[in-house]
């Protein structure tokens, strides 16, 4: 099954009076239970391309389908809820809550999903323990260091067990050691749920875990790399 499809698609970005191409006639298919790493220098597309999938940008030129739906042509509360129940995203700046702990972090995609009370509390202490964060659950995001809000970001991502995890550079701040367990971990959801990854990367051991690498540069697709 394709999980997403790109067709031709084109994206720039105008400051000022500059304007910068990021992608250039990218297309590609993603299919299901595939783990892909996207690799290349700063600036060649790669966050970019993840953003169109996550539908939190648009092609200028091009069609972007995720599980056969033009993203571009919902409504913003028809993507919100695509997105709440299908996607998990993992952002190179965390974006976490930060009135928020670590445990209500990633609490909180399963209260938008009207999981029940005993149930949410269930998963969080599960993936807090799969994330090694239990002793930290209680801390708000500024009084943890930057590779433990990676984790709550990574924890957040998954818990709702979505289809399609989309993630940039989602062991940047971590160290190898808990790097390597939060890629066994995607590596099982894999296997046994069929999660579908996407990651951009600069790290060879993040790669390595990949099924299938892609190297970009100048908004394309210039080699790839079965893993």
């Amino acid at each position: 099954m394709v999980v997403v499809s790109l067709e031709q698609v084109y994206k720039e970005y105008k400051l000022g009076k500059t304007t910068t191409p990021a992608l250039n006639g990218i297309s590609l298919q993603l299919m299901e239970g595939e783990m892909i790493g996207l690799m290349g220098p700063s600036g060649s597309g790669k966050t970019t391309l993840l953003n169109l999938m996550g539908g939190i940008d648009f092609a200028d030129r091009g069609k972007v389908f995720v599980y056969d739906r033009d993203l571009e042509n919902m409504s913003d509360r028809q993507l919100a809820a695509f997105r709440s129940r299908t996607l998990g995203f993992i952002f190179q700046s965390f974006n976490l809550i930060p009135v928020l702990t670590a445990f209500e972090n990633m609490e909180y995609p399963l209260v938008l999903q009207g999981i029940a009370k005993k149930e949410r509390r269930r998963r969080v202490e599960e993936m807090l323990a799969a994330v090694g964060l239990t002793a930290v659950k209680d801390h708000r995001p500024d009084e943890l260091s930057g590779g433990q809000r990676q984790r709550v970001a990574i924890g957040r991502a998954l818990i709702t067990g979505p289809k399609l995890v989309i993630a940039d550079e989602p062991t940047g701040n971590l160290d190898q050691s808990t790097g390597k367990a939060i890629l066994e971990l995607m590596k099982e959801l894999n296997e046994k749920e069929k999660t579908t990854f996407i990651l951009a990367t600069h790290d060879p051991m993040v790669a390595s875990y990949m099924k299938r690498v892609l190297y970009l540069r100048d908004g394309l697709i210039v080699r790839e790399e079965e893993g």
